[in-house]
């Protein structure tokens, strides 16, 4: 059995690391837990690496708690853009991948600027409550074409390329 541990209670990010490592892992039982931790940086990181060092930090304060995995997603912005940082650790090594950006109305990017976190900008946009635990912004931009979960999926396995690939790395 697998133990994965997601440094979030967020289940968003639970279902695209479940979804990910299950692609991953076919014929292992995996055990995904969420764990809320810290980011040690603003609720609403503003650039790539202020949203990197989140979650950097959310992996290492996993440490304590025995898994196979440890597994951080920190949204953030860049520019005019919100994205998010995957880490993978693994027996010492650390995988790491950026989801894709989307593009956010000029509306909201100025909230942000503003102190505002996007899951809160989204919800009173839109008329949602907790957008950010479910679809986030992506699944509301794309008319529920994409979600959070399936973009962070993708950018998971992408994460997870030195653990697929330990003798390149």
């Amino acid at each position: 059995m697998l133990m994965i541990q997601v440094a979030s209670a967020n289940p968003a990010k639970i279902k695209a690391v479940a979804s990910a490592f299950a692609e991953l892992f076919p014929d292992e039982t995996l055990e995904v837990q969420g764990v809320a931790v810290p980011s040690g940086v603003a609720a609403q990181p503003m650039s790539s690496d202020e949203t990197l060092l989140g979650a950097m930090n959310r992996v290492a304060a996993l440490a304590d708690y025995k898994a196979d995995y440890r597994v951080a997603i920190e949204a953030g912005l860049d520019g005019d853009f919100t994205f998010a940082w995957m880490v993978i650790e693994h027996q010492g090594k650390i995988g790491k991948a950026r989801s894709a950006s989307l593009m956010l109305p000029p509306a909201a990017l100025a909230q942000l600027k503003a102190g505002k976190e996007l899951g809160d900008v989204m919800d009173t946009m839109f008329e949602q409550n907790n957008i950010k635990q479910k679809g986030g912004a992506i699944a509301l931009l794309t008319h529920n074409k994409l979600s959070r979960s399936s973009v962070y999926h993708q950018a998971l396995i992408l994460a997870m390329i030195p653990f697929l690939n330990p003798d390149l790395f």
